[in-house]
């Protein structure tokens, strides 16, 4: 599915995704540019679940656990095998909804061998407004 949301509008986004995804266990994998809204969408989609929770982007830390089985990842600047190495792959196996932003193919290709369910949501940056388009890989 595609659709087109101005910046005020994420959270109907979010809301949209969560309504799909809600109660499964399922990795999200977030493409976009550099300040495309990948830590802003997960913001939003946690915000709808615990609005109480201080959602920060993971670049340094790597991952986030959030409460209500909910997990963030940053892979910006990390391989595959460096994501690998660091034990990374196995924290998919917990229950919730991983958010991993700067997933990519290899990163795509490697949960579909393993058999997990995957969402792949590509944002794109347009003035003053994103595009988001997102597909299951099973």
């Amino acid at each position: 599915m595609k659709l087109r949301a101005s910046l005020d509008e994420i959270s109907k986004i979010a809301s949209q995704i969560k309504e799909e995804i809600e109660g499964k266990n399922i990795v999200v994998l977030l493409r976009g540019d550099l300040a495309a809204g990948k830590t802003t969408f997960v913001k939003e989609f946690i915000k709808l679940i615990d609005p109480s929770c201080n959602v920060s982007s993971p670049t340094f830390s790597i991952q986030i656990c959030y409460g209500h089985n909910l997990y963030h990842y940053d892979l910006y600047n990390k391989t595959l095998n460096e994501f690998i190495s660091l034990g990374l792959l196995e924290e998919f196996e917990k229950d919730g909804i991983h958010f991993v932003e700067w997933g990519d193919e290899l990163l795509e290709d490697l949960l579909h061998s393993y058999g997990f369910e995957t969402m792949v949501i590509n944002i794109k940056k347009l003035d003053n407004a994103r595009e988001y388009e997102w597909i299951y890989i099973n």
